[in-house]
């Protein structure tokens, strides 16, 4: 695997190329925050409470906005009165009507997807709100319906508006009851998020950023990145898409108790234990035909990433977690443990996202791989 660690630290090449142009929509996670919910605020989503608390919040985006509903229902919690459930194709499920709420998030506003499902909301009568940008699809259909709309940037890549689009649909959640949520809080969670943009910028050099540390354990390696709370959960799905749309590189998201209890079988595999067992003389005559025993040290293997959140982890999931420590390293799998830090669900979530945003634009220039272009995902929709 082509691995040039020197690009890390030589800023005037960061900031040259493609990823000097993404770095900055990264760092504007803060402003994102702070704007999202005055934006909100302005577009009058309070108004959605006027009819009472619904029967179910409905969360409609896919690609980059899909997390959206993951991050709402973490930042709601389990005391949440009612379901956050979040829709990623067309259309709307069949249960959904007057009583019910459809959020409609999108970094285009062109998603035919979202736009089919707020169609048949307003066809159902159900309350609809809108987060996307001015003159697009999107936000003609929240006219429509005489929806609020939370204008949104079409200027960043959907891989950066996260906050964006996340902010509003918080502040209705707020709103509805169904979230609490100070506006301390969401202060604190851009801080936060002004603390990594710091301590991640690209004139910091590896050994003391955080990011570009975590790029360089990351590469060669097939990550599992496995959650141990609702909140860290969320982070290892974003980690996951993270990776692959700027790194171009895979990783399996997971979560203690499930699926971790299925996803630790791998640790027995061709990526684990069963790596080094291939250098066993007794299968050598199994293996001769399958490997290339000069290229054995370069194997891709394992690694267990660990999103600790410590002050929520429920003391079976931190043992439980300790185990898989534990496990991991007798079958020679490395092991990366990464701490949630903050006083509330928003405030942690910042802390891992951002960490990860920064790390996938470093994993992507350490192995001479674009972050911007993602020609795959333009042939598909081709």
């Amino acid at each position: 695997m082509y691995l040039d660690e020197a690009i890390l630290d030589d800023t005037a090449r960061i900031d040259a190329g493609h990823a000097g142009g993404l770095l900055p929509h990264i760092a504007s996670a803060a402003r994102q925050v702070r704007r999202g919910a005055t934006l909100a605020q302005e577009a009058g989503v309070g108004r959605l409470a006027a009819d009472g608390r619904p029967r179910a919040v409905v969360v409609v985006g896919v690609g980059g906005a899909a997390l959206a509903a993951e991050v709402l229902a973490a930042v709601a919690g389990p005391a949440s009165p009612v379901p956050v459930i979040g829709h990623h194709t067309y259309g709307l499920p069949g249960w959904v009507g007057v009583a019910d709420i459809v959020l409609a998030v999108s970094a285009s506003g062109a998603s035919a997807e979202t736009c089919s499902a707020v169609e048949e909301a307003n066809r159902r009568g159900a309350r609809v709100a809108v987060v996307a940008p001015a003159d697009t699809p999107l936000a003609y259909l929240a006219g429509v319906a005489g929806a609020p709309l939370v204008v949104t940037s079409a200027e960043r890549p959907a891989r950066a508006v996260l906050w964006s689009l996340s902010l509003p649909l918080i502040i209705v959640a707020r709103a509805l009851g169904i979230a609490r949520v100070a506006d301390e809080a969401i202060e604190a969670a851009a801080v936060r998020l002004e603390d990594v943009a710091t301590r991640c910028r690209s004139s910091s050099e590896s050994f003391v950023n955080p990011a570009k540390t975590l790029a360089l354990e990351l590469a060669g390696t097939l990550p599992l990145i496995w959650g141990t709370s609702p909140v860290t959960n969320v982070v290892a799905e974003r980690a996951v898409t993270q990776l692959a749309t700027s790194a171009k590189y895979p990783a399996i998201a997971g979560a203690l108790p499930h699926p971790a209890r299925h996803q630790v079988a791998l640790f027995d595999g061709a990526f684990g234990a069963g790596l080094a067992a291939a250098g066993d003389p007794a299968r050598d005559d199994l293996d001769d035909f399958f490997r290339d025993r000069a290229e054995e040290d370069e194997s891709i293997r394992l690694r267990l990433v660990l999103l600790r959140d410590p002050d929520v982890e429920r003391p079976d999931v931190a043992r439980q977690a300790e185990a898989a420590v534990a496990v991991a390293a007798e079958r020679g799998v490395g092991v990366t443990e990464l701490r949630a830090d903050g006083g509330g669900p928003l405030e942690r979530l910042a802390s891992l996202i951002g960490l990860f945003d920064y790390t996938a634009v470093y994993l992507a220039l350490a192995l001479g791989v674009d972050p911007v272009q993602v020609p795959a995902a333009h042939d598909l929709r081709r």
